[in-house]
């Protein structure tokens, strides 16, 4: 059998295995998934962004128990920080939900950025498939900590959270621009700190400036305490009323038809690259152009349309 079958018979196994091979990114993997794709669609993905500190994990982990209690399987993506030796993940989220390591119901999967942008790895949705094709009912996505532009959760979930926590400088500076704009729900974790009032009335004011159409989300605020489950339940049930709104309002139509359009382009950037950098390398073309730039005689702008021509004919 193939381990995209197995994949399909509730083989854990296999899928770690699958998932291994997408992450080193293995040719193999795409035959895999391939036969897979059919069979997806039903999970429901659940972004959990923030700065760094913010208390991410332990949410999820609190999350996680959340879903499970309500009988609901539930896989985890937690895109940790890429050793600088192995170029591994360091797997502090996978230590942080320890507690679930002997559930069935529970599936998690810690990636490496592995030099990536955006605070996801380049194998997250592939990773996110295969677990929506293995019955898991809500698949949760712990970015790594980010930054203001680092927002590529936005493609991926159906519901982001943004979790911020009190304390840590300048909260404006820190919910500003595009972290504000990418939130479906805002968590202010740790919520029994000095000043948890004052962050989440800001961001409810910064909110209400947002230039909101007709008819759209309109992002709660939320606190939590994670590592004592205080407010746990609220957002739960935060989350299953943005799924109702996205689903009711045909939101959540246009949100797929997006995201499959920015998946399938993400993958013909990827072989188009590939293409063209083994084409230059098999010829010894890319050490031309490079030394002709750094002469002059050749700049690099023609030089990326005859590659372009040479790989797609007829082309431009």
């Amino acid at each position: 059998m193939s381990l995209a079958e197995q994949v399909l018979e509730g083989n854990i196994r296999a899928a770690a295995r699958l998932m291994r091979d997408i992450d080193d990114g293995r040719p193999q993997a795409i035959d895999e998934l391939k036969a897979l794709y059919p069979h997806s669609g039903k999970a429901y993905i659940v972004g959990i962004t923030g700065p760094p500190g913010a208390g991410k994990s332990t949410l999820v982990d609190q999350l996680t128990a959340a879903f499970r209690a309500q009988g609901k399987r539930v896989g985890v993506v937690a895109i940790d920080p890429s050793s600088p030796f192995t170029g591994g993940a360091i797997l502090g989220d996978r230590i942080r939900m320890n507690r679930h390591a002997c559930d069935e119901g529970v599936f998690i999967r810690s990636l490496a950025t592995r030099g990536s942008l955006g605070g996801l790895s380049r194998s997250t949705s592939d990773v996110a498939l295969v677990m929506d094709t293995m019955g898991m009912d809500i698949v949760i996505i712990e970015t790594v900590g980010v930054g203001q532009d680092e927002v590529d959760i936005v493609k991926t979930a159906h519901t982001t959270c943004v979790v911020m926590v009190p304390g840590m400088g300048d909260d404006i500076q820190a919910i500003k621009a595009g972290i504000l704009e990418i939130g479906d729900i805002f968590v202010v974790n740790k919520a029994d700190r000095d000043g948890s009032d004052r962050t989440a009335r800001e961001l409810s004011n910064m909110l209400e400036m947002r230039n909101a159409t007709e008819g759209s989300w309109s992002p709660p605020v939320m606190k939590t305490v994670a590592q004592r489950g205080t407010g746990i339940p609220e957002l739960v049930a935060e989350i299953d009323a943005h799924r109702e709104f996205l689903f009711t309002s045909g939101c959540g139509t246009d949100f797929l038809r997006e995201r499959n359009e920015r998946h399938f382009m993400e993958i013909l950037r990827d072989r188009l690259f590939k293409n063209a950098l083994a084409y230059m390398e098999s010829d010894g073309l890319l050490e031309q152009i490079v030394t002709g730039m750094g002469a002059h005689t050749l700049d690099p702008y023609s030089a990326a349309e005859e590659i372009m021509a040479s790989i797609m004919p007829g082309r431009k």
